[in-house]
């Protein structure tokens, strides 16, 4: 367990990050792993998978309320040195990881055909979107378990474990996903449901270790099977303080729903162009969900021990660390974003939306420095309402009624549609600082 309340803040931070980033990369490169393999199969098996993990994300509202509500009780009891409670939280968290997560994926499995659609999926797109969906869902007790555990090693100060697991899961699914989607070693040839056995199987695995972990005391704290029994009163508390932070993944799961709906009005060609890009972006905030949920940390367990100012120092030394890699990343994807885009499909038109996409939005998600930073700082404190409302603000007041009516003034639409984005971005990003520099979250009780 890693001490967060004394000592530099610089070494703290960078003790807690650095193996989160190496988590987070790794978790992302799994859908880096599937789109690459699946490109092989033509665009129309690039927009099915765009379609399904847009569905996918959907489900991240829950886990990510789960997740939040976790990290601030159980960051605070740390920091206080109430451990026990810290452990008992722990185990309410998993519980209801498992029942979540399983109803998660009987829900999904009925309805993946019928959300794609939504989405403006049709023919063989809505298809393979749909299938790929099904097998997601049957791991979605996995990932919702996998999320929950990582953030209670988290606040105890512990990533390296979680790191070690998605290790394991990576190599595990990079083996996997060309045998199941090309049929080698004598496999079937599953296509599209491969690339999704793969990740299942490999989510489950880096779970169970987790799992273990956390049993045998390795992970910080040590969460034995009496933690586990219903308690309804903690459960609650961690449920109470994670909703308003399901409420804004919720609105931002909807919204990307939204805007691919819109760019699906541009045709499928601009949805494959869209995934492609939008998964480099997904990279490139990594660093900053990383950072902040390192800050959520610090700001947690300082607030516990009684140490607001060191809390409020942390937060603003994990924006500026995630400036200079964004300035750095967005450069690097501005000038080489042609080539980045064909490495997954090699069709002009899909390499032609996804640069201009690239083009014009990566230099505004430095602005994410700020909203996801100081808003995940903001959650580790228990201040989960504001960072919902400044997100709703910005995605539904902003992005979305953008997005409808510039699709409609610029030509080509996706330009109009490019720039709502960054618009959106810049206005979160400046919403949540401003709040932030308050100091009323620092009165937050969990």
């Amino acid at each position: 367990m890693i001490a967060l309340t004394e000592g530099p803040l610089l070494k703290g931070l960078l003790m807690l990050a650095w193996p989160m980033m190496v988590s987070a990369l790794l978790q992302n490169l799994q859908t880096v792993i599937d789109m690459f393999w699946v490109g092989r199969l033509g665009s129309s098996a690039v927009a099915a998978l765009t379609l399904a993990g847009t569905v996918l994300m959907m489900l991240f509202p829950v886990v990510m309320g789960l997740s939040t509500g976790t990290v601030a009780i159980v960051s605070r009891c740390v920091g206080a040195g109430r451990l026990d409670e810290a452990a008992e939280s722990a185990g309410q968290s998993l519980m209801a990881a498992v029942v979540v997560g399983l109803l998660a994926g009987v829900v999904g499995w009925y309805s993946a055909d019928g959300l794609c659609g939504l989405l403006g999926g049709v023919g063989d797109v809505r298809s393979l979107g749909a299938d790929y969906l099904r097998i997601s869902f049957v791991g979605s007790c996995a990932i919702f378990v996998l999320f929950v555990g990582n953030s209670i090693m988290q606040s105890s100060g512990n990533t390296v474990i979680p790191m070690y697991a998605m290790v394991l899961s990576n190599v595990i699914n990079l083996l996997l996903a060309p045998i199941f989607i090309f049929g080698l070693l004598g496999a079937p040839a599953l296509g599209v449901r491969g690339a999704a056995w793969a990740s299942v199987i490999a989510e489950i695995i880096a779970a169970l270790i987790v799992i273990q972990a956390l049993a045998s005391g390795r992970g910080g704290l040590k969460v034995l099977k009496a933690h586990w029994r219903p308690q309804f009163a903690i459960a609650w508390r961690v449920i109470r303080i994670g909703i308003p932070s399901s409420g804004q993944m919720l609105s931002r799961s909807l919204m990307s729903g939204v805007l691919m709906r819109i760019v699906a009005s541009c045709g499928m060609v601009a949805v494959a162009g869209y995934g492609i890009a939008a998964r480099f972006h997904m990279v490139l905030m990594m660093p900053a969900f990383v950072l902040g949920n390192a800050a959520a940390t610090l700001v947690g367990q300082n607030l516990g021990a009684g140490r607001p100012e060191r809390a409020r120092q942390a937060a603003w030394l994990a924006v500026l660390i995630d400036l200079v890699v964004m300035v750095v990343c967005a450069t690097i994807l501005v000038t080489w974003a042609p080539a980045f885009v064909r490495v997954f499909d090699p069709n002009p038109e899909v390499v032609r939306a996804g640069t201009s996409y690239l083009r014009v939005t990566s230099f505004f998600y430095i602005f994410a420095a700020f909203s996801i930073v100081l808003g995940r700082a903001l959650q580790g404190a228990g201040d989960t309402l504001s960072p919902m409302v400044t997100t709703i603000i910005g995605l539904w007041g902003v992005q979305v009624p953008l997005a409808f009516l510039m699709a409609r003034l610029v030509t080509p639409a996706t330009l109009g549609i490019w720039w709502s984005v960054s618009i959106a971005l810049t206005v979160n990003g400046v919403m949540v600082a401003l709040w932030f520099q308050t100091g009323r979250w620092v009165h937050k009780r969990v």
